[in-house]
């Protein structure tokens, strides 16, 4: 197995930079802030980004739960990466993440250290640290898709890169809030989520009334259940279906708050 490393200060874009690196040397996986990543695909790990400390962060990164660990190391066997990088804040840091896991680059001294310095123009370094300290803007190398059941409930937005000729070939990135983030707690009133069901069920010809609203704004989850009446004539399950998938598409787009479950319950027609 081949193991690279990217070594940066925190905020200066590593995980932005991690997937151009990739792709430059053929690397298949990663392993950021405590997830293993393979093949743009989240296999194990827990998200340091998740944690309500920056000190639960750092120990999180270092794969401190044994549990946690032990599940990296299975799953990295199990998928068997030809190249691996490790991202880090140091060298110290690098070093003993891949010997947590397990990593064979240490004892064999083939390593292969890049710094992020060597890789980002000093603009591009100070751009990224904005985003980090003034907007609370973390990056995740994987694709949104890949991280809704991790980051239920967090804020999110996907940044999609294209390349190639014909743009065909898309690698996305996620941006996410993290709990611990410099500006505080990120939170959006009930009132807002009430207000927007109400203006999609507006919208939509077959619901005929909003009954009521319960919102479960844990961090392990956001869910939202709404009792709605049907207007007489229109499908019901068809109605009930179309009402569901445009109000998830509805707030995520308009609060980038990523909902991981809506239920939508008929009481009735009229």
């Amino acid at each position: 197995m081949e193991v690279y490393a990217l070594i940066g200060k925190s905020g200066t874009g590593k995980s932005f930079q991690a997937m151009n690196l990739c792709k430059q040397y053929n690397i298949e996986s990663i392993i950021d802030d405590g997830l293993f990543i393979y093949k743009s695909t989240v296999v194990e790990g827990v998200s340091a980004k998740r944690a309500e400390t920056k000190i639960g962060a750092v120990k999180t990164a270092l794969f401190s739960n044994d549990e946690i660990r032990q599940k990296v190391v299975r799953a990295i066997k199990e998928k068997k990466p030809e190249s691996i990088l490790v991202l880090g804040t140091s060298d110290g840091m690098v070093d003993r993440i891949i010997e947590r896991l397990e990593l064979p680059a240490l004892e064999s001294n083939s390593l292969r250290r890049i710094r992020i310095e060597n890789i980002t123009t000093p603009e591009e370094r100070e751009m990224a640290r904005e985003q980090r300290d003034h907007l609370g803007k973390h990056v995740i190398p994987a694709p949104s898709l890949q991280l809704k059941r991790s980051f239920a409930g967090y804020f999110m937005d996907p940044l999609k890169f294209f390349r190639g000729k014909d743009q065909g070939a898309a690698s996305e990135r996620t941006v996410v809030r993290p709990t611990y983030s410099y500006m505080g707690e990120y939170f959006l009133d009930e009132k807002v989520i009430d207000d927007i069901v109400t203006c999609v069920a507006e919208q939509l010809r077959g619901i005929s009334r909003v009954i009521y609203i319960v919102q479960d704004t844990s961090p392990e989850a956001y869910h939202l259940n709404v009792s709605v009446k049907v207007r007489r004539g229109f499908p019901i399950w068809e109605t009930a279906q179309s009402f569901q998938q445009q109000l998830s598409n509805v707030i995520e787009e308009m609060t980038a708050f990523n909902v991981s479950k809506v239920d939508v319950e008929v009481r009735g027609i009229s």
